[in-house]
């Protein structure tokens, strides 16, 4: 395939070139390609890596040393996506712009998970976890180029479905996985650490890209890449907004969720953690599943996203009221079914609708690892926000922060042109 050929088809309304081998099996494999990298997110910064602070550093110091640790770590995660989708944009290779990165970055975040279990000071601690940061990043950001580089627009609704479903039960699976490791930090990181490479690239080997070596890249500076992360409301509003409703949503959601081991120890009294917090995956993945699987196809067959996203908000607001007002355990298992059905409606079309407001069609992977600053930020993030949060009012401070925030970004989404 010529350059203009490639350029031509993967750009702006046309569909994509087909894949080489086929759509079904790349829609087959972005379930585990995502819950690779997503088992690791669900497991370390929320269950993991909290345990880990606090057996090494005291229950007194917990919350200030996971906010420095997670805020540190999210600045750098929010450098790493965009920077990697730069580099893949320009990648020459017979394997394509992605794949290389693909397994490079499960690679180099397989040994910063092993380097991260054998830290014993705040600032090993810090070190490790933003090179696990920057590694996967370096995975993820090119792979989410892969629905705008690959799938016709009529499918992105069904393929985003499935990539949430990856994503979240990756997440989920993670906490629930990751409590079982809750007496073996150490073990735990290097158990993560293997399936994620070896997913990646078992994807990357049977889901091949067409060759880039004759695409000719669009000159890079440092200025343009810097501008990168101001997006520019009036040149691309839809983008700004997209990114936007984004940001929030993922903020107010895994604010309370991705603090969930400091409010059961904390503020529902739970003396073993370890042993709720299955339970707890099990049903917040049941709510997901089922309405990510519903709402992708409908969403494709309506052709509209909107709908999804402020419904999503609403039923997420009204699951947070519970904990909020009723401390107790039951409260947080029933929110937990509920804001994971909310949320499930807006993972099934989030993915489709941000590949329908990318400004730049030759820039794809650093459009979108700018969009997935406003996902992966606040899943990495949340122990640090939520901490602040903590620290300045109260556990129960949470749940309105969350409430607004969520609302807020459905609003957002509200003025985007582009997709209904």
């Amino acid at each position: 395939m010529t350059e203009h050929a490639f350029l031509a088809e993967a750009a702006g309304n046309d569909d994509p070139p087909t894949p080489i081998r086929g759509l079904r099996r790349l829609m087959a494999w972005i379930i585990p390609a995502n819950l690779g990298i997503f088992l690791i997110w669900g497991a370390v910064p929320g269950i993991l890596l909290p345990q880990q602070i606090t057996l090494l550093f005291g229950e007194a110091d917990k919350v200030a040393n996971l906010t420095i640790v997670a805020t540190i770590g999210s600045f750098a995660a929010m450098i790493a996506q965009p920077l990697a989708g730069q580099v893949s944009d320009r990648t020459r290779s017979k394997f394509g712009r992605r794949a290389p990165w693909i397994v490079i970055g499960a690679l180099a975040g397989g040994l910063a998970l092993v380097g991260l279990a054998f830290a014993t000071s705040l600032v090993g601690v810090i070190l490790a976890w933003t090179l696990v940061q920057v590694a996967y990043n370096f995975a993820q950001g090119p792979l989410s180029a892969v629905l705008p580089d690959r799938v016709p627009l009529k499918r992105r609704g069904t393929f985003s479905a499935l990539s949430g479903i990856g994503l979240m039960v990756g997440a989920l699976g993670g906490s629930i996985v990751g409590s079982f490791f809750f007496g073996s930090i150490a073990l735990g990181y290097v158990i993560f650490a293997v399936p994620a490479l070896v997913i990646l690239s078992l994807f990357v080997a049977f889901n091949p890209d067409y060759p880039s070596t004759d695409i000719e890249p669009e000159p890079f500076t440092l200025v343009e890449f810097l501008k990168t992360f101001w997006v520019n409301p009036i040149q691309h509003p839809d983008f700004f907004w997209a990114f936007t409703g984004r940001l929030l949503l993922y903020t107010g959601y895994f604010a309370v969720t991705g603090y969930q081991l400091f409010l059961l120890t904390d503020y529902f009294g739970v003396a073993h953690p370890e042993q709720v917090i299955p339970v707890l995956g099990l049903l917040s993945l049941v709510g997901i599943i089922i309405s990510t699987a519903v709402s992708g196809p409908i969403s494709d067959r309506v052709g509209r996203r909107k709908p999804f996203v402020f419904a999503s908000a609403a039923v997420v607001s009204l699951a947070f009221l519970l904990p909020w007002m009723w401390q107790d355990l039951t409260a947080w298992m029933i929110m937990t079914f509920i804001a994971g059905f909310g949320f499930g409606m807006f993972q099934a079309v989030d993915t489709a609708l941000m590949s329908e407001v990318l400004p730049s069609a030759k820039n794809f992977a650093k459009d979108l690892g700018v969009v997935n600053i406003a996902a992966t930020l606040p899943q990495t993030l949340a122990p640090g926000v939520a901490g602040a949060i903590v620290l300045v009012s109260g556990y129960q401070a949470l749940f309105p922060v969350a409430i607004v925030l969520g609302i807020l970004g459905a609003l957002a989404v509200w003025p985007i042109k582009s997709t209904r």
